[in-house]
């Protein structure tokens, strides 16, 4: 795809989507590293359902690396792989608050170093909490509709977001994963994509075959 065709891309869904935000609930940055990993596997909505209980339980950075494991474990079970979820929760915690003084890191390089927390985390992370958008978090929504539009070919989550940083302008890159996240819940589903009524239908490689 041509970087204008993509930049048409972006702002027609822009226009469909003028809300479209981060869908986890949070107040604090450790708040959203937490919602991040309860997220993997896991629906945003599962996921807000499950963290009021757990952050009126851990109030500080402190209170999730001293809460008992199988508490922990007890809280976060709905939101699936809750074992290795809370001990990663327990350790994270504990790396921020002895490597970084209690304070979320803002770089890629540093968040990476933390347990739980990969590039699409990252990513998400810096976005929301520090304003800053050096690449795209490319979850299950921004990677079928990436492949499907001919955004890209590859398959790889890292590989792919690559392909939309080049394609894309960098000032438009704090609004892709939004966008493709509302865009893939609302008309481009998994199973039943819904490309007739589809605003960006004339620019898909998909629908295009399928004519």
């Amino acid at each position: 795809m041509k970087k204008q065709d993509a930049v048409n891309l972006i702002e027609l869904l822009k226009k469909r989507y003028p809300d479209a935000t981060c869908s986890l609930d949070f107040t604090t940055p450790f708040q959203l590293v937490v919602a991040v990993m309860l997220s993997a596997q896991c629906t945003d909505e599962r996921v807000n359902k499950t963290t009021p209980t757990l952050f009126a339980r851990c109030k500080t950075i402190q209170d999730f690396a001293d809460i008992d494991i199988d508490e922990l474990e007890a809280i976060i079970h709905p939101c699936g792989f809750y074992k290795n979820k809370a001990k990663n929760i327990k350790l994270c915690a504990k790396q921020v608050l002895e490597n970084f003084g209690g304070e979320v890191p803002h770089t890629m390089e540093e968040l990476t170093t933390l347990a739980g927390v990969g590039r699409k985390s990252a990513n998400v992370i810096l976005l929301e909490v520090f304003g800053i958008a050096e690449g795209v978090a490319v979850d299950t929504h921004a990677k079928r509709i990436s492949n499907l539009i001919g955004l890209s070919k590859e398959k790889e989550p890292e590989k792919i977001e690559q392909d939309l940083i080049k394609i894309f302008p960098k000032e438009y890159l704090k609004d892709i994963n939004h966008i493709f996240v509302w865009h893939g819940r609302n008309i481009c589903i998994a199973r039943s994509p819904k490309c007739d009524i589809c605003p960006v239908n004339s620019l898909c490689k998909f629908y295009k075959s399928k004519k």
